[in-house]
């Protein structure tokens, strides 16, 4: 009686032990799964710092660009305004003299009237320069915050 006790024993704990088996198998392969999956996000994520960093790089050269080409733009335009200035100055002084014919001070009129009128308008913007329409970024939008940069 005895031996059939522990031959009854036997036959479920081996049981048990073989669902314990096969419970500590598919922990062991959900884990390597696992770990191939964060080996995977790990190497993503280092794919897409570096793009970050590269795109970063890109970045502060572009605001450098646009910085450097506003304000040679500025200057431009101020030159642009000083030199207007004076073509006015001198054909101003070109009215006040004396002309030996009225010819001539007609095409000196319809010369400012026409020609300078436009260029001399305030305010006024560089031909080449068409802004007539929005840009998605305008240079209102471009943020040029340096303390980004410096990450």
């Amino acid at each position: 009686e005895r031996a059939l006790q522990l031959l009854e024993l036997d036959g479920s704990v081996e049981e048990d032990y073989i669902r314990i088996v096969q419970c500590f198998e598919a922990t062991r392969q959900r884990c390597c799964r696992l770990e191939q999956d964060g080996r995977r996000a790990r190497e993503q994520l280092a794919r897409v710092e570096a793009e970050r960093a590269a795109l970063e790089v890109k970045l502060k050269h572009a605001r450098n660009q646009v910085e450097v080409e506003m304000t040679k733009r500025h200057r431009a335009e101020a030159e642009l305004e000083k030199q207007e200035r004076k073509l006015q100055l001198v054909l101003e002084a070109l009215m006040q003299e004396p002309w030996g014919s009225g010819e001539q001070c007609s095409i000196l009129s319809a010369l400012v009237g026409h020609r300078f009128g436009a260029a001399l308008a305030p305010g006024r913007r560089s031909p080449g320069v068409d802004e007539s329409c929005q840009s998605l970024l305008s240079h209102s939008d471009i943020s040029y915050d340096r303390t980004e940069d410096d990450v």
